[in-house]
């Protein structure tokens, strides 16, 4: 049964319904496998392997019982460990919560509960998701899978959830995206991540970075996989009063393989210019394959991007600050140094500087709005860079030097910053054998068409099928 380990969310779910395999066997084959990888690989904080194993016979129970089955019953899956899961320890990567116990799940992992979906384990994360390379030096620094020899990042902040996908730990993960916590460890570890549009996802029960840029979204091996879970995650939420009240269209039904006289604009400047050579290779190949396909290319630029960066620290810098005052003040021991760093900055931003900063985002918002007015996706890398080792400061880039951990989140960030929807998904590998991340950018509340055109990618390309090392 080892195969089960790299079948699709959407088939393992199609064959436990059929009865051609027990949720059971598909519970177990992955918990030996956490068993067999997370030593090396760290992804796991908290393995739920009892509660998983009664979960697991109570859908098979199900199943035999004849009654309606949820779309995904039975399959396993690991929420990042900021996600409030009732009766477990929901740390947030911090000592400072080991022993928070939550008296109820987060609003979508209920929401997958009544899906179907049973959780393996709660996974590794930069510690309170404040920082891209996904380290902890609590519970372990998450190790990339598509290098055995080298310890490679994972990418983060959902380090843990980016891995164990990738190794074939876990069939799908949670992740949260601030500045592109989803998108930068799908990129790194080739796999598929979706950040929704802001407002399509509940984050009621999810433990706070930026709460005006905090994202949850779903990450699994393919298009489809995320396209199912999303569709039962999303929708109003009254326990989040951000929450949208626009109905969630039907995402799987939207994944027709069909690129047809798709619009696609290709970030070239402060994106593909910027990419090392290998990445800005594999993702104009991607584009040429979608062109290729039936899809129609110009370029965009967008202006504004330039002002990102220094709005978005005081946006987060700010609110991170606000959420962990009071620890910081009878705690501030306990973080890792450089998350602690990171939050006492946020005391330089005054109320000035937040609220020009907030000002700045209707800018970018309309200017992305106005780029997607006239097409249906825009293009670009994830990450300008693959992953880089454990350690690594500097790195270059087409414009110069940069330090690694303004690289990595140089490209997502401005989609968090203007809350559009955003897919990363694997496009090619560089010569070293590590992935290469594609990022596809829609309009508000249009998921479906950013899933219909990876999903189409996908059947064009077998990159999402490659299996790293460590596996």
């Amino acid at each position: 049964m080892a195969e089960l380990y790299w079948t699709p969310v959407a088939d393992l779910a199609r064959m436990i319904a059929a009865r051609e395999v027990s949720p059971v066997e598909v519970v177990r084959v992955h918990l030996d496998r956490v068993t067999a990888l997370d030593p090396k690989l760290k992804a796991f904080i908290t393995v739920c392997d009892v509660a998983a194993l009664a979960g697991a016979r109570a859908a098979e129970a199900a199943v035999l019982a004849g009654g309606p089955l949820g779309p995904l019953h039975g399959v396993p899956y690991g929420p990042k460990d900021l996600y409030c899961t009732k009766g477990v320890a929901t740390t947030g990567g911090s000592t400072i919560l080991a022993d928070f116990l939550p008296d109820t799940d987060a609003t979508v992992v209920a929401r997958l509960a009544a899906a179907g979906m049973l959780v393996l384990g709660k996974l590794n994360m930069h510690e309170f998701a404040y920082g891209p390379e996904g380290l902890n030096g609590h519970y372990g620094n998450v190790w990339n899978p598509w290098d055995a020899g080298t310890h490679r990042v994972a990418g983060g902040s959902s380090s843990g959830s980016g891995a164990a996908v990738a190794a074939g730990a876990c069939p799908a993960a949670l992740g949260s995206d601030t500045g592109g916590s989803i998108r930068i460890p799908a990129s790194l570890c080739g796999i598929t991540g979706i950040k929704p549009t802001y407002g399509r996802v509940s984050r009621a029960g999810v433990l706070p970075l930026a709460w005006s840029m905090d994202h949850c979204g779903p990450m699994a091996r393919t298009a489809r996989d995320c396209a199912l879970m999303l569709g039962a995650m999303a929708g109003y939420d009254p326990a989040d009063a951000s929450t949208s009240v626009l109905p969630v269209p039907d995402y799987a039904a939207a994944l027709t393989g069909d690129v047809k006289g798709l619009r696609v604009g290709i970030l070239r400047a402060h994106f593909l210019d910027v990419a090392a050579p290998e990445v800005r290779q594999a993702v104009e190949a991607a584009a040429k394959a979608l062109e290729q396909a039936g899809a129609t290319l110009d370029e965009v630029k967008l202006e504004h991007l330039a002002l990102v960066p220094a709005a978005a620290m005081a946006i987060v810098g700010a609110e991170a600050l606000a959420y962990h005052a009071p620890w910081l003040r009878a705690r501030s021991a306990e973080y890792q140094p450089d998350v602690r760093a990171r939050l006492k900055l946020g005391v330089a931003v005054s109320a000035n500087h937040y609220l020009r900063a907030q000002a700045l985002r209707a800018r970018v918002r309309q200017e992305v709005d106005a780029a997607l007015a006239r097409r249906d996706v825009l293009l670009a890398p994830t990450t300008p860079i693959a992953a880089p080792a454990l350690g690594q400061q500097e790195t270059q880039l087409g414009d110069g030097p940069s330090d690694v951990r303004s690289a990595l989140i140089r490209f997502t960030r401005p989609f968090n910053f203007s809350g559009h929807p955003a897919i990363s998904l694997p496009c090619g590998f560089t010569p070293a054998g590590l992935p290469v991340g594609l990022q596809l950018v829609g309009r508000p509340f249009d998921e479906a068409t950013v899933l219909r055109a990876a999903d189409a990618y996908q059947r064009l390309t077998d990159w999402h099928t490659r299996r790293p090392p460590v596996a």
